[in-house]
């Protein structure tokens, strides 16, 4: 009897008292949606998690998780999965049973116990209730339903958050906070949170009303998509954007800080509003400034402290952002970028650390270099920090340009991308080099590269709009500063480009966060990070919950070219982290849609002196000449076990797995040899990122057998050709082939032909037989084997003829 048999003859009959409604079993419960797996040009998921069963209260109340095991089994053996799952899932109860004994482990008293039949609903509940010190007219209002209207069901992570604020809400928490990476859905969860309040006629003050809640951002984007999207099923009637005045009748209201604060001639419009007329106020992005003392829109939140506040961020608690949780308080519930990468909702990704010859060496001017205003530049040796603040390179810009473009023609031209670049002044230079080094494909669509920023006003507006829809293919390229750091959903992003130095850990997390947006109806299961400033640092801080698939280094040359052999993988980062503070946030008063892109570093460049503002150059040098190239590149990536590669070439990466599989090259041969044990060696390689084309591209042996690459990249044993191996063969074995008649043996020679040119894919049965050239020699494959008498003697001709070819 095997599991299922157990589940269905002995586990479902014990359930029976969960099947009534409003109570329910899910059977085979997805728990994630398989992580994604995107190694080499390999790309797909691993098999998902599931519960053999989740016992509900209600639709939207889980309470416990049953996992069975065969009957013969231990009643005891899944206890520990059953748990594994409880914890995940946030629940109290977890059960194992083999359908004939029970066993229960209860997180509330940490109490193993066996037991002849499962609780009911109604006590499960009960024991539920009195552990979390609910009174009954709590606990009720507890269960009510999400709104499924939109066909949004929410996640396990999305249920557990909703349901932890609603809780503390109930019971009188004031400050509350959820920590969610980019791309998790936190918009999701503030519609469910505010939907149930209102379902249930919750309010701040207990009156007989529906909740006034106020969703609360720094920019416009935040706050226009969740009332046009999310919050619809609300409807018209009940949401409105706060801007130019202060109503009042409606009861889900939206508002971006800036529409509500004042300055020093003008009094703040959120002052026309009573400091308890909001029930809730959520604030995302909290991390972004409005929790700091010192910082202006502090006094919002203050002036609102009889409100219930919730605060959304993406980032855990650090040194930057720990005035976030000193206002709102740890946490109720955290989801990471790393667990959101495990359970396959997040996409993994890959980075490319790109070096080019200034950053590596620094740049110094001659004696006699000005810049292009004429101006003398002050002698000072410059690093990645002072490019594009005190000095900026034209022909680096032009060598990154010229490597993104490289890289995307190596990959997909169409992949949509972003690059962040320093200020404006970098954006607009940036985006002509872009320009002119896919002039072939501008040509065809001229809004293949954009400038996205505050300064290209509607037109960038009107860009950022067609850059998100997915249905769109152009624009590609989307250059920017800060614009697309936070808040901007671009499900279709496949490389996220660095060329500004970030320090930040909260603002390194947003700007990766622009790709990790699954799009799996378009292909979109993973994303590289392309970094020019060595932002990727930031990986190796212990507080980073993300790792990358894959870091690759290379070197660039004074084209923008990859040097040949330059290519290494790294296991992690080892640079000190800067835990510095770049954060930027838009103080207009009038809300722009578009914040500004300038760094917040005024820094005037080194030796600049005051010149009257009317007459002052660019606050930087601009110099011209010179020469840059790239150096070097590095590429990040994790196994399948989620462990960062170290930082050696390719070749010694592979050498070491090899050798870690098979102690010889006689034990790979041995394997090789027939058809299922090759499979296994290349499936194994290739979930360790290792695939034979690369290895033949970095080794500069493109007609190299693959077994012969492996075996002297490990064992150190000859490299033989496709054509050597097959003219061995028919050298050494002419017995091989003079055993068959005229025809049979002309067959397999021109096999032996093919397999000159492609290699072993050449002699795979059938498909090697419906080639034209054979087709028309010996006819189709009905013929072909009556050529050798049998498909039999036709299939072992060729086995044979593949173990000769690593034998003879």
């Amino acid at each position: 009897m095997n599991e299922a048999d157990t589940c269905r003859e002995y586990v479902l009959p014990k359930l029976d008292a969960w099947r009534s409604q409003p109570h329910l079993i899910t059977e085979q419960y997805a728990i994630d949606a398989g992580a994604i797996i995107a190694r080499g040009k390999r790309k797909g998921r691993r098999d998902k998690k599931y519960s053999d069963y989740l016992l509900c209260y209600t639709r939207d109340f889980p309470l416990a998780v049953v996992e069975a095991k065969r009957k013969y089994k231990s009643s005891h053996d899944g206890l520990q999965q059953a748990k594994d799952y409880a914890e995940l899932l946030g629940l109290k109860f977890a059960y194992s049973t083999n359908g004939v004994g029970i066993v229960e482990f209860d997180y509330t008293t940490g109490l193993i116990t066996e037991l002849d039949a499962f609780p009911s609903p109604s006590e499960l509940w009960v024991r539920f209730v009195q552990s979390q010190n609910l009174s009954d007219e709590l606990a009720e209002k507890m269960l009510t339903p999400f709104d499924l209207t939109g066909g949004k069901v929410p996640r396990y992570y999305q249920r557990i958050a909703i349901q932890r604020v609603i809780q503390q809400t109930l019971t009188g928490s004031k400050r509350m906070l959820l920590t969610m990476a980019t791309g998790t859905g936190k918009t999701t969860v503030a519609f469910q949170i505010c939907q149930t309040l209102w379902k249930m006629g919750w309010n701040a003050t207990g009156e007989h009303r529906k909740p006034r809640i106020l969703f609360l951002a720094d920019r416009n984007i935040l706050v226009d998509d969740p009332m046009l999207k999310d919050f619809a099923p609300f409807g018209d009637g009940v949401l409105h954007k706060i801007q130019g005045g202060a109503i009042k009748s409606r009861e889900i209201y939206f508002a971006i800080y800036q529409a509500l604060a004042g300055n020093e001639n003008i009094e703040g419009l959120y002052k026309q509003y009573s400091p308890n007329f909001f029930d809730l106020i959520i604030i995302d992005e909290c991390h972004r400034g409005s929790a700091r003392s010192e910082s202006n829109w502090r006094a919002i939140l203050n002036y609102f402290a009889p409100a219930f506040q919730l605060g959304l961020t993406a980032t855990p608690k650090r040194d930057d952002n720990v005035d976030t949780y000193r206002y709102f308080g740890n946490p109720l519930y955290t989801y990471s970028l790393k667990q959101g990468i495990e359970d396959g909702f997040l996409a993994p990704y890959r980075v490319h650390r790109v070096i080019t010859s200034f950053d590596a060496l620094g740049w110094r001017p001659s004696a006699d270099d000005k810049d292009r205003y004429g101006r003398e530049i002050p002698d000072a040796e410059y690093q990645t920090g002072d490019f594009e603040r005190s000095v900026a390179l034209k022909v680096r810009t032009q060598a990154i340009a010229t490597h993104i473009s490289n890289f995307l023609k190596k990959n997909n031209r169409f992949g949509k991308t972003i690059v962040f670049c320093v200020d404006e002044a970098h954006v607009l230079e940036m985006f002509a080099a872009l320009n002119n080094c896919n002039a072939d494909l501008v040509k065809q669509h001229p809004n293949y590269v954009v400038r996205i920023t505050s300064e290209a006003g509607e037109v960038g507006k009107n860009f950022l709009y067609q850059f998100k829809d997915v249905l769109t293919q152009t624009p590609v390229i989307a250059v920017t500063s800060k614009l697309l750091t936070t808040g901007v959903d671009v499900p279709t992003c496949e490389n996220v480009v660095l060329v500004k130095v970030i320090r930040s850990m909260s603002d390194f997390k947003q700007t990766i966060g622009r790709g990790t947006r699954v799009y799996e109806e378009g292909g979109k299961l993973s994303f590289s990070i392309l970094d020019y400033t060595n932002c990727t640092r930031l990986f190796a801080d212990p507080a980073f919950d993300g790792e990358p698939t894959r870091i690759e280094t290379e070197t660039m040359d004074d084209d923008g070219q990859t040097v040949e052999g330059s290519e290494s993988v790294e296991e992690k980062p080892t640079d000190e982290n800067d835990h510095g503070n770049d954060e930027n946030i838009d103080d207009d008063p009038d809300g722009a849609d578009i914040p500004p892109d300038d760094d917040d570093d005024d820094r005037k460049p080194r030796g600049f002196t005051g010149i009257p503002d009317d007459d002052e150059p660019p606050r930087k040098f601009y110099f011209d000449g010179g020469q840059c190239e790239v150096i070097g590149e590095i590429v990040y990536e994790l196994d399948l076990n989620g462990k960062l590669l170290r930082a050696v070439k390719l070749v010694d990466y592979t050498k070491e797995q090899v050798r870690t599989l098979y102690r010889t090259e006689l034990e790979v041969q041995t394997r090789w040899l027939n058809t299922k044990g090759r499979s296994e060696i290349i499936e194994q390689l290739s979930e360790m990122g290792i695939e034979f084309e690369d290895l033949k591209s970095v080794t500069n042996q493109p007609d190299a057998d693959p077994f012969d690459l492996l075996c002297h990249v490990a064992f150190d044993a000859p490299v033989m050709t496709y054509k050597q191996r097959a003219e061995s063969l028919k050298r050494k074995r002419k017995d091989f082939f003079e055993q068959y008649g005229d025809d049979a043996r002309s067959l397999l020679e021109l096999l032996l032909d093919k397999y000159k040119e492609g290699g072993l894919d050449q002699l795979v049965l059938p498909a090697a037989l419906k080639v034209k050239e054979i087709e028309e020699k010996f006819g189709n494959v009905k013929e072909v084997v009556d050529k050798f008498g049998g498909a039999d003697t036709l299939r072992q001709a060729i086995e044979q003829l593949q173990i000769l070819l690593y034998t003879a």
